[in-house]
Order: C-alpha cells, then sequence, then structure tokens
C-alpha cells in the first residue's frame, strides 16, 4: 500500500518506508560499493548490523551527503543502519523531507521516528537486527560494539571519485583564501578577518569548521589562535579547515602588509624545509611514526630542538580534519589513495596544504592556488606569506 507523506508517495513496509528518489549514477555506484564492504566486515564479524552515526561515517558511506545541522557536532542529525539485506537512513519528522530532497542516495531505505519519540527508532533497530550484535563508530548500549580497524581503513583510502570530490573542496577553499588575504586590511581585527574566511567559503558552498587568524602581537604566542578583537597589524596568520561533500580540505596562509623582514623570511623558509621530510616520507608503506621522528630530526637540525613539542605535526585527513595524528608511537601506515596535511611550525611560521597520495607515489596538493606567491621547496611550490 502506498502512503503520502510530507507531499511524496512512499510504499509503506511494516514500519519504514521504502525509497526512490533522483538517480545519481556515480553517487549509486560508489555507496554499493561501499555497502559491499561494510556487508564484508559483517561476513568477517558475524555481526547482525553496522550503525553509523558520526557525520564523518555518514558522509563516507552515502558518497558525501551530509548529516550535519550544528556545524560542531560530531555526530548528525541522521545516521545510517546496514544488515546484510537492507542500508537505512535513520532520521525524524524535522529533517526527513530536506534529507530526501536533497541529500540521500537512491541505495537507501528511509526509517522516520517521530521526534519527541527516540525510543521508537531504537525499537526499529532492535527489530531490523533481530536483537543481534551492532557494531558502531559511537557504540552507546551493551548490544554495540566499536568498528573494526579493517572497515577504518576503508574510510581512509579513498576511491577516485572521493579523490575528484576532494579536489572540487581543495580549489574552493585555496582560492577562498587567496580572496580573503588578498583583501584583507591591517585594521582589520582578528574576527574581521576570520568572519571574512567564513564568509568565503560558506559563498563556495564550504562548511567553514575552523577558521583560526593570529595577528601580528598574537602570531609569536599561540599555535591555534582563535581570533579575538584586536588589529591583526602587519602580519596575519590564517588557518582553514574546510569541509565539503564531508571531506576536509586544511591550508594555512600568511599575509603581510609591507615586505617581510628577512627573519621572517627565513622562518618561513626552515618550516617549508621541515615539512618537506615529511611530504617526502608520505608514500604508501611508511608508518606515520616514520614520519613524526623524521620531523623531529629535521626540527632539530635546523635549529628548533623543541618546536616538536609545542604542536601536533598533523597526520592523515579525509572525513575528520585529522583521521590518525602523527605521534612517536602511531604504527598506521600509509597507502594510495589516503590524504595528508601536514603542519610543522616554529614560533611565527607555519606551513599546511591537504596532498592525496595517487597510485603513481606522486603527491597531489589538492589546495594549491596558482595565484598564491610561492617558491619551490624540494621540487614542490609551497606558498609563502602574500606581501600586500
Amino acid at each position: 500500500m502506498f502512503y503520502e507523506i510530507f507531499g511524496i508517495a512512499f510504499k509503506l513496509e511494516h514500519s519504514y518506508l521504502c525509497l526512490s528518489v533522483f538517480p545519481y549514477p556515480l553517487m549509486n555506484q560508489e555507496v554499493s560499493t561501499k555497502l559491499a564492504l561494510i556487508r564484508e566486515t559483517l561476513n568477517q564479524t558475524e555481526a547482525q548490523a553496522v550503525r553509523l552515526r558520526g557525520t564523518d561515517w555518514f558522509a563516507w558511506v552515502t558518497a558525501g551527503a551530509s548529516s550535519t545541522v550544528l556545524l560542531t557536532a560530531e555526530r548528525g542529525i541522521a545516521e545510517v543502519l546496514v544488515t546484510a539485506q537492507d542500508a537505512w537512513i535513520l532520521t525524524d519528522q524535522i529533517e526527513a523531507q530536506r534529507l530526501v530532497d536533497e541529500e540521500i542516495p537512491t541505495n537507501f531505505k528511509l526509517h522516520i521516528n517521530p521526534w519527541a519519540d527516540p525510543a521508537s527508532r531504537e525499537s526499529f533497530v532492535r527489530e531490523a537486527t533481530d536483537g543481534g550484535q551492532v557494531l558502531s563508530d559511537f557504540p552507546i548500549s551493551h548490544l554495540e560494539q566499536e568498528l573494526p580497524a579493517s572497515l577504518r581503513q576503508h574510510k581512509y583510502v579513498m576511491m577516485s571519485s572521493e579523490i575528484e570530490r576532494y579536489r572540487q573542496v581543495g580549489q574552493k577553499a585555496s582560492v577562498a583564501m587567496t580572496e580573503v588575504l588578498t583583501a584583507a586590511k591591517p585594521t582589520w581585527t582578528e574576527y574581521q578577518l576570520a568572519g571574512a574566511g567564513a564568509e568565503a567559503l560558506w559563498a563556495k558552498g564550504l562548511h567553514p569548521a575552523l577558521t583560526l587568524v593570529a595577528g601580528e602581537r598574537r602570531l609569536p604566542l599561540y599555535r591555534h589562535a582563535t581570533p579575538t578583537g584586536e588589529q591583526i597589524g602587519r602580519q596575519a596568520m590564517l588557518v582553514f579547515c574546510a569541509r565539503g561533500y564531508g571531506l576536509y580540505a586544511n591550508l594555512t596562509r600568511f599575509v603581510s602588509f609591507g615586505a617581510l623582514s628577512d627573519e621572517n623570511a627565513q622562518l618561513h623558509r626552515h618550516v617549508c624545509e621541515i615539512e618537506a621530510v615529511a611530504l617526502n616520507l608520505s608514500q604508501s608503506g611508511t608508518t606515520l611514526d616514520t614520519v613524526y621522528h623524521a620531523l623531529a630530526q629535521a626540527y632539530e637540525q635546523h635549529g628548533f630542538p623543541d618546536a616538536i613539542r609545542e604542536h601536533h605535526q598533523g597526520g592523515t585527513t579525509g572525513y575528520l580534519a585529522r583521521e590518525v595524528v602523527a605521534t612517536p608511537l602511531t604504527k598506521d601506515t600509509l597507502a594510495e589513495g589516503m590524504a595528508v596535511a601536514w603542519n610543522p611550525s616554529v614560533i611565527g611560521a607555519k606551513v599546511e596544504d591537504t596532498f592525496v597520495i595517487l597510485n603513481n607515489g606522486k603527491l597531489e596538493n589538492l589546495t594549491f592556488d596558482p595565484n598564491f606567491p610561492s617558491v619551490e621547496v624540494a621540487g614542490r611550490l609551497r606558498a609563502v606569506p602574500l606581501e600586500n
């Protein structure tokens, strides 16, 4: 029997709705591949279902759809439940219409619970899984266990369609950065610069997940400089974590009002040469602890032996701003299709872009903008401060 809910016709089967929305062949193909990977995990673990609550996993399994309403929330307004037979989007009455109209690929069925009755969703999950074990990124009951490392690895290693979307995100984010720093004035406050950055990202359809700003006075003091109301002065750092299709483009740039001093220029040269050590090691088979120890040695060689303890150095990226941060003990191994964002820094200087490891072993800089000033370091063009 067909029912009309929210003005759309659905076939009602038991307590769920079977949907057929608009055709997205490429998205559907990617989703089908990912659902097969999830079901392979079910076969290996003998679990009854995988339940994905995080905004990162939702974007991954839906080929870039968004469950985000509150930008800072780790869990969105919808989740995914995959069993051996079915794949469901679980959401409530508030969100269902927009998700159907704008987000959900056709691979999924939809279960809608009343917003004031979240317990009905849990009842549906128990029915759909026969009360069996569920694997989840956010396990919240005795019937739920953490996702296995094998499935997490599939999120870290991107398919060609994901890399293509990532290119779009990276280019939009880098162009937004260039536009903002080109327009910036020394009389702007840090709030104004951060606000201009957020506006530029929103205008290009990207979430401004992070916009850090440090002006002249605060730049030597803080690595994570959340903006304030003071003027930026003669120089400033702007940092983006820009999210589109669930993927994060991470980049840092500097602007100098007037010529950069020789001392500051040398600091930026140091961090680029230190970063080159990490980029050269960003190859399939390298472990993250190897990169960390190489960076520690590079800092020491450049005269900054304590710098590696003053800020994290980055690591792999993708559906989180950092999927795994490199530490002295991180044994995670890089592979083709992974993205990395290293961010070495010293007092007053930092460098950061988002790279993907291609199948030919080369790195592609997803956040490179040819209109921003750069110099060649170890065979790569690396951004240097824009002198306005």
